[in-house]
């Protein structure tokens, strides 16, 4: 796992200069919900690892699908082995730009709002997206936020006809990362 954040670290670092400031987090959170008249369904990932240039603009993240945590085993287990067959697709990955990083002053202490466009890649789809979300520039870090909305079938994630009730078409995504520096 070590050897797969030094590489993601590397690989979104690579063409940039040496006095481009760069925040990471190992520890951020990817949360997700979704509302049936049978049940909600929600879990939690807190070992999200995301990578951030502010001088380019560079923003990626890494997510093991098996850390999402339910409320119910049962759900976690589905979840792994039916919906995501995280066995085949162990990770969920983004890779884009902060696409108006040039509005955001990262060295001032303030609120900014984001335009992030990318590749989103999961289930082993990948996707072009295009989400708004918040920076907090804090004394010491990064905050960032975002909450956006998913499409199941985007991603070729089948749901069995026995359960379609039971499983939302659109699943509530919401980031939460704190971007400390590199």
């Amino acid at each position: 796992m070590k050897t797969n954040i030094s590489l993601l670290i590397a690989i979104i670092f690579i063409s940039t200069s040496a006095m481009a400031q760069k925040y990471i987090t190992k520890n951020g959170s990817i949360n997700f919900f979704s509302s049936t008249p049978v049940e909600n369904i929600e879990a939690l990932n807190n070992q999200v690892n995301a990578a951030l240039d502010t001088e380019t603009g560079d923003f990626v993240f890494k997510v093991l699908i098996k850390s999402f945590k339910f409320e119910k085993a049962l759900m976690q287990e589905h979840f792994n082995e039916n919906y995501m067959e995280s066995h085949k697709f162990p990770n969920a990955m983004f890779v884009g730009k902060v696409e108006n990083q040039v509005d955001i002053d990262f060295s001032k202490p303030g609120k900014y709002q984001a335009k992030i466009k990318g590749r989103l890649t999961i289930h082993g789809v990948t996707r072009d997206i295009s989400e708004s979300g918040t920076f907090e520039v804090e004394n010491d870090a990064i905050q960032g936020t975002s909450k956006f909305m998913v499409k199941v079938a985007d991603y070729d994630i089948r749901i069995p006809k026995t359960v379609v009730n039971n499983i939302a078409e659109e699943i509530e995504v919401t980031v939460n990362v704190k971007l400390m520096p590199l």
